[in-house]
């Protein structure tokens, strides 16, 4: 494909919207820039655009995205074009390709191999919760890259299985990577950062909107080599990603749940129909092991999920249990008032004992490790477990501190 500037892709995603249909466009025009420069009556004669198209492509002009750039760079998100080598081969084979995709954090990971979705219900049951971030951690330990959502539920365990499991995630957004939307999964979303990177292919400030995730879900597939579905009813758009992953010639696998909750019809019927059922990762890994194998950790393959500990790291606060304080305690002035940080409820031992020899000020890695007097890997593990808390950020230089 002839080299287009990304401005040209950035208009044309614009106008069109995200998920058209660009491969025939894409093959009359061979680039956005040249589409532009053909113009209105060209757009016309090659019989491709509907008069509104036509009229949404000549109200913006590549000009137009300066305001893009400027937040994309302010923000460090990273532009990504069919013409960068970041572009996954998976997703150019699409024919609703993105044209443009916002990455924030270490978008390497958007061409890993071994990428398995895993996709459910926002109000998953406590088997689909435990269920998928035990899967996500063996998957991932066996070697996959996982991809979901960053939605609350099985998206967010699925992620958090990642990256208890030290390894790398992907999440696709349904709006800007600027929007405030789902605020309370900010420090997942965050976190994910670190061990991958969040995607959209919608402009920093655009809001969601009932079309944006279904939308979105064909991302999800598109990036995966198959898509595991936890716990999810029949009108889950759950199984929306599911029917896109079929159209992509995609895998799609299941995990049986309870025959008696609507919760788990979805998932059910995708058996039924012929997916194929999980019960450990051995059972989706072993289906790419002639393609694969060399990324694949047989180690791991056949681990129980009953063996895998579940780490509740998203804890309810107790309602009330924030301290009200009166109109004098608020202006009363307090120089040299110290923060007390409060031990997290209901993390492992290992992270307490971390977290104890945290403060304020960030200690380097080593320290922590010289200090505690336990083993790398543990220590990582503490920590991701009170990052995923909202007790502790890493800030630059192997440095953690507590917040």
């Amino acid at each position: 494909m002839k080299y287009c500037p990304p401005e040209y892709w950035i208009w044309l995603q614009n106008a069109l919207g995200a998920g058209a249909n660009v491969s025939e466009i894409l093959a009359y025009f061979e680039t956005p820039e040249e589409l532009y420069l053909a113009g209105s009556n060209e757009w016309r004669l090659s019989g491709l655009f509907t008069e509104k198209r036509i009229a949404a492509l000549k109200n913006s002009t590549p000009s137009q995205t300066a305001e893009i750039f400027k937040e994309c760079k302010n923000s460090g998100y990273t532009i990504i074009t069919p013409h960068s080598d970041l572009y996954p081969e998976r997703l150019g084979n699409l024919p609703d390709m993105p044209l443009v995709i916002y990455g924030l954090g270490d978008c390497s990971v958007l061409k890993d191999r071994l990428s398995i979705g895993i996709v459910g219900t926002r109000n998953a049951s406590d088997y689909g919760i435990k269920t998928a971030q035990k899967l996500s951690y063996a998957l991932t330990k066996g070697g996959a890259t996982i991809v979901s959502g960053g939605a609350l539920g099985i998206d967010s365990e699925a992620h958090a299985g990642a990256m208890l499991a030290k390894g790398r995630t992907m999440a696709f957004l349904g709006c800007g990577l600027s929007y405030k939307y789902l605020m309370e999964n900010a420090g997942l979303r965050k976190a994910i950062t670190r061990y991958g990177a969040l995607f959209s292919e919608y402009a920093p400030f655009v809001a969601p909107s009932k079309s944006s995730f279904p939308i979105r879900n064909r991302l999800i597939s598109g990036a995966s080599l198959g898509i595991i579905v936890i716990e999810a009813g029949v009108k889950s758009g759950s199984l929306i990603t599911a029917s896109r992953a079929l159209d992509q010639g995609k895998d799609v696998f299941a995990v049986p749940g309870d025959i008696i909750r609507s919760s788990f019809d979805g998932a059910n019927h995708l058996i039924k129909n012929g997916a194929k059922p999980v019960f450990k990762a051995e059972d989706v890994l072993s289906e790419y092991d002639y393609l694969y194998g060399e990324y694949i950790n047989n180690e791991y393959l056949d681990l129980s999920l009953n063996e895998i500990e579940y780490v509740d790291y998203r804890k309810k606060k107790a309602p009330g249990s924030a301290q009200r304080k009166s109109v004098e305690e608020k202006t009363k002035p307090k120089p040299e008032t110290v923060k007390q940080y409060k031990t997290p409820d209901d993390v492992s031992e290992d992270a307490i004992k971390v977290f104890k020899v945290l403060s304020g000020i960030p200690l380097h890695i080593d320290d922590i490790i010289r200090v505690t007097g336990m083993k790398m890997n543990t220590v990582l593990s503490a920590l991701t477990e009170l990052e995923l808390e909202g007790a502790v950020e890493q800030v630059t230089g192997k440095k953690y501190k507590l917040i």
